[in-house]
């Protein structure tokens, strides 16, 4: 299995960062597409366990709009062969205490790359 070839490893890391200006910005559409719409989709997040894309949908219609913007440090992407690849970032928000950690599993689907599990934490610095 390759690691991190450079065309694969381009392609995640694009995806990822149409995910990231997607959030900051609250585009719902966005941010639903690049879920893989399965019941077997998570999303675990900062208080809530969200479990199959329908769940995640209605997560993100529901979710202020306010206050997304936010600083990514420490991000580490890699892929695992052609079709697989993880995404780890920490961040911070200004007037917020706390450091968040995301992490994401990503796969290629004939739709293109997406999320099939993600996690969102925070912790106190």
């Amino acid at each position: 299995m390759e690691i991190n070839n450079p065309q694969t490893l381009a392609e995640l890391t694009a995806a990822f960062e149409r995910y990231e200006k997607a959030l900051v910005g609250n585009d719902v559409a966005v941010l639903d597409e690049l879920f893989w719409n399965s019941e077997r989709t998570v999303r675990y997040g900062q208080g809530e366990n969200l479990y199959g894309f329908d769940a995640i949908a209605a997560f993100r219609a529901a979710r202020p709009s306010k206050g997304l913007d936010r600083t990514l440090q420490h991000t580490v992407i890699t892929t695992f062969g052609p079709d697989f690849g993880t995404a780890s970032t920490e961040f911070t928000r200004e007037g917020v205490s706390q450091t968040g950690r995301q992490s994401q599993s990503w796969v290629r689907t004939q739709e293109g790359w997406r999320i099939v599990a993600a996690h969102v934490s925070l912790m106190q610095v």
